[in-house]
């Protein structure tokens, strides 16, 4: 049977990318949208093929047809209503930042275990071909001691000094308290890390960063570059930003024995080249553009996690050690200090 899931706010990622994926993967079934705007939610309805269409986020709630729940509300509700969907016996998939803080974070791990519901990360570029690859060699020792990791995701308008203003239902971008006091952070920089936790499996022990913002001038940062040192002795360095039009948008791995170059990778789409150099193993993929296959391989993994009560790709625990090093981040870019991180006790 095909799962039944639910969309939590109509903006242009559910537009865009979700219930496209959703459309397109064989095992989901978009039983119903919600919004704060009752036209609003029978427009995506019926665009999207929904069959129900709410203003209440507690009525979608208690559709029985519903199994799970794609949270894509701004990045402070997340908590709220991911704790409201496991209470309703809902498993939860929530957008990427997980939560503004690490107190929500760990709140809704532990809401979605008490309930006995499964709790999965937006993290899409987990689906990727070629960072699985990238992953399994590096598992398999081919390129030695990790030592450097490097990675850049950044976008951009020749000729602009600041980024277009966000318009409509995605003004909320620009507010510090809705956003989590992050913005380049919060959009992109934190694929970045996690891509990192998922290449290395490593933990980040200490972050080093500089932005244009996190300042009462400037609260919301166009650019951020931070530095990363990780448990098994890896250090990373990690850039991105709204003002980068000519971003290569890749990530490379260096090792004693060799290095893995992802080029053109680091982007929502599945495409780019991975390159692998090493004494024992010399390959590169090259990946069509592509914007729906990792949303949709995140959908079915998601039900398969459901189906066989296993883990999905990216977990709420994953989630959270990412918000872990974005608030270090912010506080680092406001203070100017190193900030040291204590391993997550969940």
């Amino acid at each position: 049977m095909a799962f039944g899931w639910a969309i939590i706010s109509t903006g242009s990622h559910a537009n865009n990318r979700i219930a496209p994926a959703m459309a397109a993967a064989p095992g989901a079934d978009l039983v119903a949208v919600c919004s704060r705007d009752q036209g609003r939610a029978e427009e995506f309805a019926e665009k999207h093929g929904a069959k129900a269409a709410y203003i209440s986020v507690d009525d979608l709630l208690q559709d029985s047809r519903v199994d799970g729940v794609f949270v894509l509300s701004p990045n402070s509700m997340h908590a709220g209503h991911t704790v409201q969907a496991a209470q309703a016996g809902k498993h939860v998939l929530t957008d990427k930042p997980m939560a503004t803080t690490l107190e929500d974070a760990l709140a809704m791990v532990r809401q979605c275990r008490a309930a006995g519901v499964k709790l999965g990360l937006g993290f899409e570029l987990r689906q990727h071909p070629g960072y699985i690859l990238a992953r399994e060699v590096i598992a398999q020792g081919t390129l030695g001691r990790i030592g450097l990791a490097q990675g850049l995701w950044g976008f951009g308008v020749r000729g602009l000094t600041a980024p277009r203003p966000r318009t409509g239902v995605q003004q909320w971008w620009a507010q510090p308290e809705l956003v989590g006091g992050a913005s380049t952070m919060m959009g992109m920089g934190v694929h970045v890390v996690d891509m990192l936790h998922f290449l290395l499996d490593q933990q980040v022990t200490q972050v080093a960063a500089l932005t244009d913002g996190q300042t009462e001038q400037q609260p919301l940062e166009n650019l951020v570059t931070m530095s990363l040192r990780y448990d098994g002795g890896t250090i990373a360095t990690i850039c991105t930003g709204w003002l980068l039009p000519d971003a290569n948008n890749d990530l490379t791995i260096y090792g004693t024995d060799g290095r893995i170059s992802g080029k053109a990778t680091l982007n929502a789409a599945r495409q780019g080249e991975f390159e692998i150099v090493s004494e024992t193993v010399n390959r590169t993929e090259t990946y069509p553009s592509d914007l729906m296959p990792n949303f949709v391989d995140m959908l079915e993994d998601f039900r398969g996690a459901v189906e066989e009560d296993r883990e999905p790709a990216a977990t709420g625990v994953d989630g959270a050690k990412v918000v872990q090093v974005t608030l270090a981040m912010i506080e680092s870019a406001r203070t100017g200090r190193t900030i040291g991180l204590e391993p997550l006790s969940i």
